[in-house]
């Protein structure tokens, strides 16, 4: 039996809800997450969350910005800043491609989605995105919007 899947624990899985609505997506990757003790321990809680959050290229890593991980709660002296920059895991030629990718105009790199994985690892995906219009953003209320009246319409 897995770590994540006794009855203590409930698997891990935050969503940016945002970023769908704001972006379009072009490619995803799914990196690893460099972490303390207590920030590992406050994620497997699912104390987190990626409202604002967004990562960059500096210096050929890739950084995740603004994510937000409560203080674990038995961290004592030695707990963690809640919001600070962590360093996301991915190969090389992976980071490269995002860097050069992201110089392109309207494209950046946003977080989707926080997990941990079947060997207990916390991964974020993050999507290479290009961020929509105004009018893109009513279009996609008004298509969220007629799914919902043709899945009533269905149901009853």
């Amino acid at each position: 039996m897995s770590k994540n899947n006794n009855h203590n624990n409930p698997p891990v899985n935050i969503k940016n809800r945002r970023a769908t609505f704001d972006y379009e997506i072009v490619e995803t990757y799914t990196a690893g997450i460099v972490l303390t003790g207590t920030e590992i321990k406050s994620i497997r809680q699912g104390k987190c969350g990626l409202t604002d959050t967004y990562c960059q290229v500096i210096n050929c890593e890739l950084w995740v910005k603004n994510m937000y991980i409560a203080e674990y709660s038995f961290g004592s002296y030695n707990n963690h800043t809640t919001h600070r920059d962590r360093k996301l895991l991915l190969n090389r030629k992976e980071i490269r491609r995002i860097a050069r990718d992201v110089q392109q105009p309207g494209n950046s790199i946003v977080p989707l989605r926080l997990f941990i994985n079947e060997r207990g690892l916390a991964k974020l995906v993050i999507a290479l995105a290009r961020g929509k219009r105004q009018y893109d953003k009513r279009q996609s209320i008004k298509e969220r919007e007629d799914k919902r009246t043709i899945d009533r319409m269905f149901k009853h």
